[in-house]
């Protein structure tokens, strides 16, 4: 199932506010400290391109997708000159050889039907010597919100475990799967670990919000059911929420695989 996208106030809502917590350890993994240019490629709303302007030796950030909802959204909230999104595809990125000194990715390429091209692709706008960096969300093992949502599907509605399949296989997403695709592009010295983060959440109602929006697959899933079996996910997975105690605050791991490797 392709990721919906329809404004970034719904990806903030969604995804952006845990790419924002995920953000400062993914780029301390990359090792971007200190760069002149670097790539962000899916940059969504630009939070990754915020947190990485957090370093004052950086001297550029392009921010890079293929949703202009998106990279309208991220232009208009940037308020760094050094950073600059534009529309653009992962797999044939605009960029001449060698353009950037580092460049990254995070929670995207899980989403790109040709991941392993758009690492290929991140190679070659990378100069010889920099970093390619990406991360992936452990969908099947990491990501016990999405489980929530996901396997009650599968019990409730009869194409509910092909979502389920489809969301838990995605490239990208399984062990290992990031560190063979950087070595296929021929990238040396990778690297492959896992960041795990808190998904902390006020109440059911902050839980099920992003579910009933516009953005992000599993929105785009419960989109295509009927009224009727959208209410009996909802009410399911709100038993599974609250377990057995009243509503309020739960807090989630969700665990991102990463992977980093240098350009020859």
């Amino acid at each position: 199932m392709a990721f919906a996208s329809s404004n970034g106030e719904g990806y903030e809502l969604q995804m952006g506010r845990w790419s924002r917590r995920l953000a400062p350890t993914f780029i301390r993994f990359a090792g971007t400290t200190g760069a002149l240019r670097v790539l962000d490629v899916g940059c969504g709303t630009g939070n990754l391109c915020l947190a990485l302007v957090q370093d004052p030796e950086i001297v550029s950030v392009c921010g890079l997708d293929i949703a202009p909802a998106y990279v309208e959204f991220a232009n208009r909230r940037i308020d760094d000159s050094r950073v600059k999104c534009q529309v653009g595809n992962a797999c044939a990125l605009p960029f001449a050889d060698a353009s950037f000194d580092h460049t990254v990715s995070m929670l995207v390429l899980q989403f790109v039907p040709q991941a392993d091209l758009a690492v290929r692709e991140m190679r070659r706008v990378t100069r010889p010597g920099g970093t390619v960096a990406a991360a992936t969300w452990d969908t099947r093992g990491g990501f016990v919100a999405l489980r929530m949502i996901y396997d009650a599907a599968a019990m409730l509605d009869p194409n509910g475990h092909q979502a389920r399949a489809a969301a838990y296989t995605r490239p990208m997403s399984r062990p290992a799967e990031l560190a063979r695709a950087w070595e296929d592009a021929g990238l040396t010295n990778v690297v492959q670990d896992s960041l795990t983060i808190r998904m902390d959440f006020a109440s059911f109602t902050d839980f099920w919000a992003p579910v009933a929006g516009k953005d992000g697959p599993i929105a785009g899933y419960v989109g295509t059911l009927s009224a009727d079996a959208r209410g009996r996910l909802q009410d399911t997975v709100r038993l599974a929420y609250l377990d057995g105690e009243a509503d309020g605050p739960r807090s989630y791991a969700a665990t991102a695989w990463v992977a980093k490797g240098t350009v020859p």
